[in-house]
């Protein structure tokens, strides 16, 4: 995990790092994602390994344009 911590992550694959740290970690990743998205309080998210860190590699606004977008796409 260092190593993808030393190149800038894009907001993919910082979302599904942190995802897959705390759902390994016993944690609900959707529920504290929502609540970090919402608020940008990065202490909503679990600092099992150092995903605090990592969410903040997410940009809100690209990930609601990619969301938006694949939701919408027919």
């Amino acid at each position: 995990m260092s190593e993808q911590t030393d190149k800038k992550m894009t907001s993919g694959e910082a979302l599904k790092a942190v995802y897959a740290l705390l759902q390994e970690g016993g944690y609900d990743p959707v529920g504290q994602l929502v609540g970090y998205l919402l608020s940008e309080d990065p202490t909503y998210i679990t600092n099992v390994g150092n995903a605090r860190v990592l969410v903040r590699y997410i940009d809100r606004d690209e990930l609601l344009k990619d969301l938006l977008f694949n939701y919408l796409k027919e």
